[in-house]
This record gives structure tokens, C-alpha cells and sequence, in this order.
């Protein structure tokens, strides 16, 4: 009976596949027939081991070849060119050869294992089988905590060196809004449903949505479902939206990796980023901000209708690109670990041996720890601080969310300073992290006095021990989420 059609996996492409299958049908066929490569080849003039090379996937069978082929095999020629192995030896064979040209196997330095036909059929079994357990742990591997923050790491350099900045996603999003024909000002809860429309889809507002979940999209009936109300700390049911949408109008693919996840996680948050603060309307606000010498993260806020942290990592996307300034931006909680973060200005975030800024806690004398510090915290914090790399200026918002308090922080290097409101601040701190001294080193009168007296109980991080989430898409619980969808889908 034959198997199902082979896929093409990374490291073997699609005419590699195809010319294996068809060898694979053409020593089927002849074989059936009880003819040998010698007697097949005299009968279509070419000698044997030309067709032992058609065969083994090695060459391309001219067309005129192919139909003398299949005449002399008494079958039609279309049947020489479908897609799936003609048995089951045969797909275990093509299996094992898409499995040894993975970059997870030639990374081993193992010597490339032949199928021929003396090749016991059980041997072949154990060998496809290892393959599976060796690609099943890979898989398992790219999980793990640390894997992913390789990955994050990895998108964050590359963002790094576009200035932030992603033209194709910029030119699609300033499309689809002038298209709803949204012009100047905060884009309306109104005008992302219109958008919706034009996808080809409907907002819907439930107050089940499976837990680690934020929205659920049907494809099938174009249905997006979302919670009510906002995220308290995080983001508003416009973004909610866009962020959803945003993986049709990207043409996103369930993720083969826990890296496609994050880049796909990077990419819907920049196009509902382009939506809500459209690249044309803001250049011309921060522009005229610049030329005033008062560009103010506040002010951009509000001029767009987003979050705080919305305006200063959206301001990251055009400073480069559109003013000229280098600029860095981060998220940290009251404990002054880092959330995330980004800077192309040369600001020296703290980051681990695999360059993961993500959890590392920022110097105490940074103006993402030192704005907790004030009696007054709603007004923006702006605060100097000279370290090993330069002097940078920063202004620093704080506020409370479910998980705590926490700090955002845009700024510039010194020189640049020049063109932001705050820049006249008197706050200053000279950190030398990462020397211990600065901030890490108890001072002298506090280590005599209670070191070795003292014994706290540190609080443990559950993502300490546990890997990732294994499903098809990270975090989300397949079973709980096709249950919400056979609830909510409407009647066929």
C-alpha cells in the first residue's frame, strides 16, 4: 500500500524529494516487472548504471526517457510522478535520507549510511527510529529556557543592527490604515474593528478564553475572540487585535521552533505598533518635537493614545531611522531585573555569557532603579548617568501592574541629550558596574555588622526548573484551546 506523501524538511530540498521518489517508483515498477537494470536498460537504450543513478535520486530522467521507461514497465507515466514512496521500505529509505541531511545530523561528523537492498528491512526500522528520537530530543532541546533565551538573544542583536527599524512591516501597516482611511490622531477601537472587516474577520469579546492565552483566532469561521476588557499592565484590546491579525497579514505558518515563535512574537508586536502609531503621522510629530528641542516619550504617549511603554519602544523604531538618534530603551521590575530591552546607543546592559539581558538586574544608580526613589512618581524621571561606556541621559516612567511595580526608561548618549525635554535635570550618577564596588559591595559598617548574622529566604522563580511549554505554539494548551473553539464556533 502506498505511504503518504513525503514533506521536505530543512536540509533536503523539493527537487533533491522529488527526484528520490521517483527513483524509488522506477525500481518499484521494475522490480514488479522482474526486470534487472540491465535488461530495463537495454530495452530503452541506456546503459545500467545510468538507470542505477535515476534510481538512487542521482539524476534527472529526461522526459523522452521517462515515457520509455514507463512503456517498457507497462505503466502510465503518471504514475512514475506521484508524490508519495511507492511502499513501505521505500519511505523508510527516503526517511532516513531526509533525516541524514539535517543540519542536527551532519553536525555529528557521522559517515552517511547507504540503503541497498540487502539492507535488512529491521535494520532500517531501527535506524528511521533513532533518527526520530534524535530529532524528538532536538525539538526538546529548543525548549529549555536557556535555548530560548539564545534565541531572544539572537533577535535582539539582529534588531539591533536595523536600528529597530522594519520597513516591509512599516509599508504594510500604513497601507491597511490609510486603506480604513484612518489619518491623524488615536486610532479607535472602531477603526480596528473596521480593519478586521477588511481581513476578513470579526472581533468577538468572551470572558472564558483558555488560561496563557491573550486571544484565539478561527481561522476557519475568520472569528478573533478576546477578553473583554484589557490586560491590567498589559496591553489594550486595540493591540490584542492588530497582534492577531497580524499573523495573516505576515503570512505566519505554525512555528517549527521556539526562535520562529519569538521572531513571530517580534513581528506582530511591531505591525500592531505600526497601526497604532503609523510611521508617517508620527516621523511629522517627532520631527517637529526635535526641531523644538522637546521630544518628550509623555508627549508621543498622548499624542497616539498607547501606553507609555508602547510610545518608548516605538520611538526606538524611528529615531534612527527618521531623526538621527541612537537610542535605547528597557522595561525593568521593582527589583531592577531587566524585562526586556534594546539600545543601538552603546548604553552597557548587564547580559550573561550568551549576551541574554533578560532577568540580569540593572547598577542601583541607573535611573530605572533610582526613580522608585522619589516621594512623587507620576511625572516622567530624568536622570544623567556617566558609566564605563559614557555618559547617557534617560527619562524613566514607573508605575504598578498586577506583577508588581516597574520602570520605563528611553534615552540617548550625552550629545543627544540636547533634544529632549529634561536635559537640564541636576539628577546624576556616576555608576562603574559591573565593578562590584559600585553598587554590589555592602559598605564596610553594614558587612561588619551583619555578616554572618543574617540568613533571608530567597524567593524562587518557577522558570528556574521548568522548560518551556512543548505544544505547537509555546505557552498555549492545545486541548484547552480546541475545547474554547468547539464551544464558540458557530453551528455548520
Amino acid at each position: 500500500m502506498p505511504a503518504e506523501p513525503v514533506p521536505v524538511t530543512a536540509g533536503f530540498d523539493e527537487s533533491e524529494l522529488d527526484r528520490l521518489i521517483l527513483g524509488k517508483r522506477i525500481r518499484f515498477f521494475r522490480t514488479r516487472a522482474g526486470l534487472t537494470l540491465e535488461q530495463l536498460g537495454e530495452r530503452v537504450g541506456v546503459v545500467a548504471s545510468q538507470l542505477s543513478l535515476i534510481e538512487n535520486g542521482r539524476r534527472e530522467p529526461r522526459l523522452g526517457l521517462l515515457q520509455s521507461i514507463s512503456r517498457e514497465l507497462g505503466i502510465d507515466a503518471s504514475e512514475l510522478l506521484k508524490r508519495e514512496a511507492p511502499d513501505r521500505r521505500s519511505t523508510l529509505e527516503v526517511e532516513l535520507e531526509r533525516a541524514q541531511a539535517t543540519s542536527t545530523y551532519t553536525r555529528l561528523g557521522l559517515p552517511h549510511v547507504r540503503t541497498p537492498r540487502t539492507l535488512p528491512d529491521d535494520t532500517l526500522e531501527a535506524l528511521v527510529g533513532l533518527h526520530r528520537e534524535l530529532a524528538r530530543r532536538s525539538r526538546a532541546a529548543a525548549t529549555t529556557s536557556e535555548e530560548a533565551r539564545r534565541a531572544n538573544t539572537a533577535i535582539r542583536m539582529q534588531m539591533q543592527e536595523r536600528d529597530n527599524y522594519i520597513q516591509d512591516i512599516e509599508l504594510v501597516a500604513s497601507d491597511l490604515m490609510r486603506r480604513i482611511g484612518h489619518t491623524i490622531g488615536a486610532v479607535t477601537h472602531r477603526e480596528v474593528a473596521m480593519l478586521a472587516e477588511l481581513l476578513g474577520f470579526g472581533l468577538f469579546f468572551v470572558d472564558d478564553l483558555p488560561s496563557n492565552t491573550r486571544s484565539i483566532t478561527d481561522l476557519e469561521n475568520g472569528r478573533i475572540y478576546l477578553p473583554p476588557a484589557s490586560i491590567p499592565g498589559g496591553h489594550g484590546l486595540r493591540s490584542l487585535a492588530l497582534q492577531a491579525m497580524a499573523h495573516r497579514v505576515l503570512g505566519h505558518s505554525e512555528p517549527a521552533s521556539y526562535a520562529e515563535f519569538l521572531e513571530q512574537r517580534l513581528q506582530i508586536n511591531y505591525f500592531a505598533a505600526a497601526c497604532l502609531i503609523p510611521e508617517a503621522a508620527a516621523v511629522d510629530f517627532l520631527q517637529q518635537a526635535k526641531r523644538n528641542r522637546n521630544l518628550a516619550i509623555e508627549d508621543f504617549r498622548d499624542a497616539f493614545g498607547v501606553t507609555h511603554e508602547a510610545a518608548s519602544h516605538r520611538f526606538t523604531n524611528l529615531a534612527t531611522q527618521h531623526l538621527g538618534l541612537r537610542a535605547h530603551h528597557y522595561r525593568a521590575d521593582g527589583a531592577g531585573a531587566i524585562v526586556r530591552g534594546y539600545q543601538n546607543d552603546g548604553l552597557p546592559y548587564p547580559a550573561d555569557d550568551t549576551g541574554s539581558i533578560e532577568g540580569e538586574v540593572l547598577c542601583h544608580k541607573w535611573g530605572g532603579r533610582t526613580a522608585f526613589n522619589r516621594t512623587n512618581r507620576t511625572s516622567e524621571f530624568y536622570q544623567y548617568t556617566d558609566t564605563p561606556a559614557g555618559t547617557f541621559w534617560s527619562s524613566v516612567q514607573t508605575g504598578d501592574a498586577e506583577q508588581g511595580p516597574f520602570a520605563i526608561a528611553c534615552g540617548v548618549a550625552f550629545d543627544d541629550a540636547k533634544w529632549f525635554r529634561g536635559r537640564d535635570t541636576s539628577e546624576r550618577q556616576v555608576s562603574t558596574c559591573p565593578d562590584p564596588a559600585c553598587c554590589r559591595t555592602p559598605r564596610p559598617e553594614l558587612l561588619a555588622r551583619w555578616e554572618g548574622k543574617a540568613w533571608p529566604s530567597a524567593r524562587m522563580h518557577a522558570h528556574v526548573l521548568s522548560p518551556l511549554p512543548t505544544g505547537t505554539f509555546p505557552g498555549v494548551d492545545d486541548t484547552e484551546m480546541y475545547q474554547f473553539l468547539a464551544k464558540h464556533a458557530p453551528e455548520a
